[in-house]
């Protein structure tokens, strides 16, 4: 009794058994597929969701929804198009075998009401494959600095959205008010990051930068288990000044039309000049023009007088001789 309390080893390897079946080969985290054989019993209460979609997207849904029936079928789900609401609605059956299928189900309309297109929308219908709607209407309140915004996240004939995309291993559309974004969890959390940060005025090529970092970080077994914040680069925030604008004064309105200006004889008029002789107007230019001589005259004289002034030379002091 004295010898098992105190060696530690046997008390803590009392109930522990070898596992022989247990090899390193195994997968521990892999995810089996959900079959029908794995939940013969049909589901106790029905489960069902309807989302909205727009009017342009009416005739495109009316297309594919045969394809839309046909994938959902598999997964013994339901669903309806109601054109009259314009809702989407899809529900389960006494067929259904999988709980989380009309979870699944939901996230396929959200994505066709987002305009994704069919081909992509279905892989959301896979294990796996989560998907991420992202709302940005309501983060920048100025329509002209959000479209700048959004317009900065899709890049140059998409480049930018094309280069997150490669890197989260996401297919991520852009549409109105949302983002939409398929993928694995962990590409998701990375879509949103670069996402929310694009409308708070951070450049999304900053997050790409740490992305392709991690990208190669993660290939080296030795850095494993160490903190990668080293290698990590640090974007320091600048206040760039810029001119302000200059607010113009807008006139108030007035239904009557500004008055006509006074034209050459009118002025002539109104100063007697036009009342005068051919010889009395010649004089009057004459006198005018004398007038502007003497004032440019006096104005030379001046500035030749100017080099004829002597500087102000500064005298020096006398030192006091000390007694």
């Amino acid at each position: 009794m004295t010898e098992e309390i105190a060696d530690p080893k046997t008390k803590k390897e009392k109930y522990r058994k070898e596992k022989p079946w247990d090899t390193d080969d195994i997968d521990h985290w892999k995810i089996d597929p959900f079959r029908p054989e794995d939940n013969p019993y049909p589901l106790v209460e029905e489960s069902s969701f309807a989302t909205l979609f727009p009017k342009y997207k009416e005739n495109y849904l009316k297309e594919i929804w045969p394809h839309v029936t046909k994938s959902l079928e598999r997964l013994g789900i339901a669903c309806v198009l109601n054109l009259v609401e314009g809702s989407m609605t899809v529900k389960t059956t006494r067929k259904t075998y999988d709980p989380y299928a009309i979870l699944k189900a939901r996230d396929l309309i959200k994505l066709l009401a987002r305009s994704v297109p069919l081909p992509q929308a279905v892989k959301v219908l896979d294990d796996g494959v989560a998907c991420d709607i992202i709302k940005i209407g309501n983060t920048v309140r100025n329509k002209e600095r959000f479209v700048k915004r959004r317009q900065r996240l899709i890049g140059p004939n998409g480049s930018t959205l094309k280069a997150i995309e490669l890197l989260t291993q996401c297919y991520i559309m852009v549409q109105g008010n949302t983002v939409s974004a398929m993928g694995h969890y962990k590409g998701l959390k990375e879509v949103r990051r670069v996402v929310n940060d694009c409308m708070k005025n951070i450049h999304p090529i900053y997050n790409i930068k740490e992305l392709m970092i991690k990208r190669e970080l993660a290939k080296d077994p030795k850095l494993k288990d160490e903190s990668w914040d080293r290698f990590l680069p640090h974007f320091k925030k600048k206040n760039v000044k810029r001119q302000k604008k200059t607010i113009v004064k807008k006139k108030e309105y007035t239904p009557f039309p500004p008055p006509q200006p006074q034209s050459k004889i009118d002025l002539q008029l109104a100063s007697g000049e036009y009342f005068l002789k051919a010889p009395e107007k010649a004089a009057r230019e004459m006198e005018k023009k004398k007038e502007k001589q003497r004032e440019n005259t006096l104005k030379r004289k001046v500035e030749r007088e100017k080099a004829f002034i002597p500087p102000v030379e500064d005298i020096p002091k006398k030192k006091k001789r000390k007694a």
